[in-house]
């Protein structure tokens, strides 16, 4: 029973650029994964959601997701000062982070860790690759895994 729980937790995606979004989409349908998936286009629009505000003030549209792909690089909040506000918070740092992004900087992947970002991954070049990496994303994170359940 906890397993199928597990699989369905919604996956939450912060992405600033139209194109990746499309490509996660589509990665994420074609690695038919059972989470539901929800986008956000800044670090702000992924704290309103995390924290239920604005256009996400319905928590059955904006669920507390079982796990976070952040984009470092956004405009409005960025994702390390997103990263840091939610792994600030008690209610939220729980909820594992990984770093999607392009930088391949060592001062990104230290600071990213050091602000309690779970993983690091630097987005795939081919959507083979972003459709594989989705699979293995989703079978570490909800079948390998023991993410806690909230209600």
């Amino acid at each position: 029973m906890a397993n199928i729980q597990k699989k369905t937790l919604p996956i939450l995606i912060a992405e600033d650029d139209e194109d990746d979004r499309l490509l996660a989409i589509e990665a994420f349908e074609e690695s038919q994964l059972l989470n539901e998936l929800y986008i956000v286009k800044d670090g702000e629009e992924l704290l309103d959601f995390l924290y239920h505000r604005g256009a996400y003030q319905d928590p059955k549209s904006s669920p507390r997701p079982g796990l976070i792909l952040l984009d470092l690089n956004m405009p409005k909040k960025d994702g390390r000062e997103a990263l840091k506000e939610i792994k600030s918070d008690s209610n939220l740092c729980s909820i594992p982070i990984v770093i999607l992004t392009t930088s391949k900087a060592e001062e990104d992947i230290y600071r990213s860790y050091l602000l309690g970002g779970n993983s690091f991954i630097v987005k795939p070049v081919t959507f083979e690759r972003l459709i594989e990496m989705m699979k293995q994303l989703g079978n570490y994170w909800f079948e390998i895994v023991e993410l806690p359940t909230y209600p």
